[in-house]
């Protein structure tokens, strides 16, 4: 996609030269997090999915063209797939923006969606041994208190999936690892299991899902909110952003797995000479097209749709 030129346009958004649109700037109250712009529509919030793209904890100044529509839809679908309750409800933009300023950038990439109080954990399911988890688990036997066997490998299938929730860090910094003791403590017995209890669920229901499509979920993160006591799942769902998916039909326990996400992004920036302390380099044009083309594999073959 090629950037506007209309001079009001370029006011609104902001683009690379690879045409990523990398921030909104929209006449509305915004919050921006790493990838998405959230806008205070009133009774509901926009969650608008930039093309930024993180590593190491900074933004990148080079964005993933497309990126931000793949998140939207491939989230789209899995709260339209999934039985769960959850925070969307639209995907389109409203009328009401649309006669106010040119939307057209934004077309794909929107989630209307009710607001909700959000829970201030990380609900992540891991049905594999990877991550944070592998080097805790080569520590200590367990994960976030869980007490896994011996001898486990790299990226083995753990006997069931497991709940490691995490806390929510401050900006720049890195999430905790917790146990569901402390969620106990800080959220009440009640909440704490019904939160667990509510991820592994949708996990498994997603895992059996992709496996029809040889796609491994080998973890990811939930998050969510409630409405009238109600519990919602909330912000994105499923993606190659929150979740590590696999090829099953080449999937190899015992050492790291490719998967279908910004791998080749962190690859590149751990091998170009980049400090991970001061500002990131630009990403050279393959790194930006290896990297789109697995976001967007994992989204034909877990959907059967094209972006």
């Amino acid at each position: 996609m090629n950037p506007p030129n209309n001079h009001i346009t370029d006011s609104l958004y902001e683009f690379d030269a690879s045409g990523a649109l990398l921030k909104t700037n929209l006449p509305l109250p915004r919050r921006s997090g790493k990838v998405r712009d959230v806008y205070d529509l009133g009774n509901q919030l926009m969650i608008v999915s930039s093309d930024r793209i993180s590593a190491f904890d900074f933004i990148l100044p080079s964005g993933i063209p497309g990126k931000g529509r793949l998140l939207t839809q491939m989230s789209r679908f899995w709260f339209s797939t999934l039985s769960v309750r959850h925070h969307l409800q639209s995907v389109d933009v409203p009328v009401s923006l649309q006669r106010q300023f040119d939307t057209e950038p934004l077309a794909g990439r929107v989630m209307i969606v009710e607001k909700a109080s959000v829970v201030p954990f990380e609900c992540v399911v891991r049905g594999y041994l990877e991550g944070s988890g592998l080097r805790e688990y080569q520590t200590t036997g367990e994960v976030c208190g869980n007490k896994l066997p011996s001898g486990l490998r790299q990226c083995d299938k753990l006997p069931e999936p497991i709940f490691t929730p995490a806390t929510k860090a401050e900006e720049g910094e890195h999430d905790e690892n917790v146990s569901i003791n402390r969620m106990i403590d800080d959220l009440g017995n009640d909440l704490a299991m019904k939160l667990r209890e509510e991820s592994l669920r949708i996990y498994t229901e997603a895992a059996q899902y992709a496996a029809t499509k040889e796609i491994l979920i080998a973890d990811t993160k939930f998050e969510f909110g409630l409405v009238d006591d109600e519990l919602v799942l909330v912000d994105e769902a499923l993606t190659p952003d929150s979740s590590r998916f696999w090829d099953a039909e080449i999937y190899s326990p015992g050492a790291a797995q490719p998967s279908f996400d910004k791998q080749f992004v962190r690859e590149y920036l751990s091998t170009c000479g980049w400090d991970k302390q001061s500002d990131p380099p630009p990403l050279p044009a393959e790194v930006i097209e290896q990297t789109l083309a697995k976001y967007q594999e994992a989204f034909r073959r877990i959907t059967g749709e094209s972006v």
